[in-house]
């Protein structure tokens, strides 16, 4: 896929109040400072689409991004920032929440985590109720470039089978990526390139 546009539209924390157009919908959520804005940026081939900051906890809305004008890209509120108040945490989770529960247009989130760490008690929670509530997802890796191919192909099947030796019977589909060097990231857009095409196929007929 090539990226002709990329958009930003709104930002909001009311799901009600998201964009009404009935375009494919891709959300991107993990734990504050995995990398996410950055991914979203290399995504999009733009420096500074999604901002970008050392400051974990940035992203603290629902911010949707057209893409060639056939497709939202999702940044959500990164979760588990020790920094943030108990009270805004229970916000955020409650619109992300809302967000997953209530949008439509959802065909597939992304949830990201650090590939360099062992699983993470949070992450593992978040995709759980992902699965339990059955909102189709892919993991990506990121900061692939921080280690080298062997370790990461030993850090990914771990965590696959961490998955697989809990509650699924099969790992979800997983993409390894570097905002760095662009790894991943044909993969990540050919992915969704094809779901798009399904989604106006049905749409169609």
């Amino acid at each position: 896929m090539k990226i002709k546009s990329a958009n930003f539209v709104m930002s909001n924390s009311d799901v009600t109040k998201c964009p009404s157009e009935k375009l494919p919908e891709y959300a991107f959520i993990g734990r504050s400072n995995v990398g996410k804005s950055s991914l979203i940026n290399m995504l999009m081939d733009r420096k500074h689409l999604a901002k970008t900051s050392g400051r974990p906890g940035k992203t603290q809305l629902i911010n949707h991004f057209k893409v060639n004008e056939n497709w939202f890209l999702v940044d959500l509120p990164g979760y588990g920032y020790a920094r943030v108040s108990k009270k805004d945490k229970n916000t955020f989770q409650k619109y992300i929440t809302n967000y997953f529960e209530q949008r439509k247009q959802l065909v597939c989130s992304f949830v990201l985590v650090d590939i360099r760490h062992e699983p993470q008690k949070i992450d593992m929670e978040f995709m759980e109720w992902m699965g339990e509530n059955s909102i189709p997802f892919c993991i990506i890796f990121t900061k692939a470039d921080k280690l080298k191919p062997k370790v990461i192909e030993r850090q990914v099947d771990d965590y696959l089978q961490e998955l697989i030796d809990g509650i699924w019977e099969e790992a979800p589909q997983h993409f390894v990526t570097s905002s760095s060097n662009g790894t991943g990231r044909d993969e990540l857009l050919s992915f969704i390139q094809e779901i798009n095409l399904q989604f106006f196929k049905e749409k169609k007929g």
